[in-house]
């Protein structure tokens, strides 16, 4: 495959009359009173979807170290560990592949921001029968239950920001989105260590109904959010649109050359696309252009779990026993450490990407945690050859110098994939990575107990390999994306400009008076 051009992205992001008006606004977010309100109420309905996940994992954790809840079912190990665990990732699995189908039509159709609150009212039905659970089989539906909401959330949330906030901080915030995982996680942790001594059944009952409270959250802040004006144009609700860019991007003023330079470009972009696309699934095949998005989202999703952290991120315990550390207080308390550590790791991974591009910072990681897997497997290697307690200290080091190269590149996620996919079927392309990263981890999670008990440290060999070969994947393949705007990168991906039919189709229709934003459902319809 070719190398990507970084000067095909120069070329274009030149060309910018918006970049170009926004290099000369430096006035900072908190000096804008509308802005300031909007992110108030955005990062409590957007974040509570990585939140929940989050917290999914982590809870795990902490529950295979809670006596309580072992006894209760039937102290699970080996594979029906595994599907405990795999059950919230075969929610996509399971889930995914009942709700891909689904997710991008509603997102399309009742909006982002409803995405979000049809997603959060399914994972409070789920919490619900989660905590009530009398039995395995129920505990596993509930679990399922829960992951089906989680593709409406996370669809929701990552297009409603990139396509709603200011151009300058919507990657920082979708970063940080991403990030939002870890707070989920650390609360998680928190409240498993706190009711860790409970000798009753409520030592894993309340962490489990305190799973719906970033949920209540986005429930309650949603309806203070506006809704993309991307999607309103797409709706045929064009002066809404330009409302919400003036009241946010312009603080009221309508005369604002950004805003109009703006909404042109949207307006103009959104409607060339949807004349030019009959909103199938077919279409992310049918052009050379989009069978490259659909790699790399697949590839994004796949690498996010496939890299060596699903070990940690549900077995923790169970590696720090392969080096010796199996009193589970401590373990406990290096679960919540871990993941203290990750969510500041994340957060300032998130604001590097006002730093470095794209490529520089996924190549960093995944080298990175190539070479940090390769010297905790020799550590483990050493520890199970000799016993040596410095060994085992090593791959306790090890495993939080990895996630440092870790969460450097997990703040991209869905940054890459809202700038990959162009608006109309940008929907789509969210939930082709939904989909292979809930795969891949179900997969991965339920195989990872499975692999630790039968060849131990050898196991990890297998990561160092992958990892190697994730790197090379995205090296010649993964192109830069950093700096034109979402609707400029709806062109990178073709020889021939994927819009082209469209604004053929606009031409068409007359030089003079324009006419108004055909609707995606009369786009069908045609």
């Amino acid at each position: 495959m070719a190398f990507a051009r970084q000067t095909d992205v120069d070329a274009v992001a030149s060309q910018s009359e918006v970049k170009r008006l926004l290099d000369l606004d430096t006035t900072p977010w908190y000096k804008r009173p509308n802005l300031r309100m909007l992110y108030l109420t955005l990062i409590p309905a957007a974040l509570g979807c990585e939140m929940t996940s989050g917290y999914d994992g982590s809870i795990l954790n902490g529950l295979q170290a809670v006596g309580p809840w072992l006894t209760y079912f039937n102290n699970p190990t080996g594979a029906i560990l595994g599907a405990m665990n795999a059950a919230f990732d075969i929610e996509q699995s399971i889930g995914a592949v009942l709700a891909l189908p689904i997710v991008p039509y509603v997102n399309d159709r009742v909006g982002r921001k409803h995405s979000i609150t049809i997603g959060s009212a399914i994972i409070i039905v789920g919490v619900i029968l989660q905590t009530a659970s009398q039995n395995f089989a129920m505990f596993f539906v509930a679990r399922i239950v829960l992951g089906i909401g989680i593709p409406f959330c996370i669809g929701g949330a990552s297009q409603l920001i990139a396509e709603l906030t200011f151009p300058r901080h919507s990657a920082v915030l979708n970063g940080l989105f991403n990030e939002s995982w870890y707070a989920g996680a650390i609360i998680a942790a928190g409240v498993t260590l706190g009711t860790f001594s409970r000798p009753d059944d409520w030592s894993w009952r309340i962490p489990s109904l305190l799973q719906m409270l970033p949920s209540l959250l986005q429930l309650t802040f949603i309806w203070f959010v506006p809704e993309s004006p991307r999607w309103l144009v797409s709706r045929d609700r064009s002066d809404e649109a330009f409302d919400i860019l003036v009241k946010y991007h312009a603080e009221g003023d309508r005369n604002s050359a950004l805003v109009h330079a703006e909404f042109a470009e949207i307006q103009h972009t959104v409607r060339a696309e949807m004349l030019s696309s009959k909103r199938r699934w077919v279409e992310l095949l049918q052009t050379p252009g989009n069978r490259k998005r659909t790699f790399i989202a697949a590839c994004v999703g796949l690498f996010s779990q496939w890299s060596g952290n699903g070990l940690v991120s549900y077995y923790l315990a169970k590696v720090l026993s392969t080096v010796g550390i199996k009193d589970k207080r401590v373990q406990q308390e290096l679960n919540l450490a871990l993941t203290c550590w990750n969510l500041f790791t994340g957060v300032s991974g998130a604001f590097l990407t006002k730093v470095f591009r794209r490529r520089t910072q996924y190549l960093i990681a995944f080298i990175g945690m190539t070479i940090v897997f390769a010297c905790w497997t020799g550590a483990s290697a050493d520890y199970a050859n000799t016993k040596n307690k410095d060994a085992g200290a090593a791959v306790v080091a090890m495993i939080f110098v990895y996630y440092w190269a870790y969460t450097l590149m997990h703040p991209l996620t869905y940054i890459y994939i809202t700038e990959v996919f162009p608006f109309v079927i940008r929907a789509k392309g969210v939930g082709v990575t939904q989909t292979f990263t809930r795969a891949a981890s179900a997969f991965n999670i339920f195989v990872n107990p499975i692999g630790l008990d039968g060849i131990g440290w050898k196991y990890y060999i297998v990561y160092v390999v992958w990892l190697a070969v994730e790197s090379l994947i995205i090296y010649f393949v993964y192109p830069e994306t950093k700096g034109p705007s979402l609707e400029e990168l709806s062109q990178l991906f073709e020889d021939e400009n994927p819009l082209s039919k469209g604004r053929l189709d606009l031409e068409r229709q007359g030089s003079g008076e324009e006419k108004p934003v055909t609707t995606l459902e009369e786009v069908a319809k045609a």
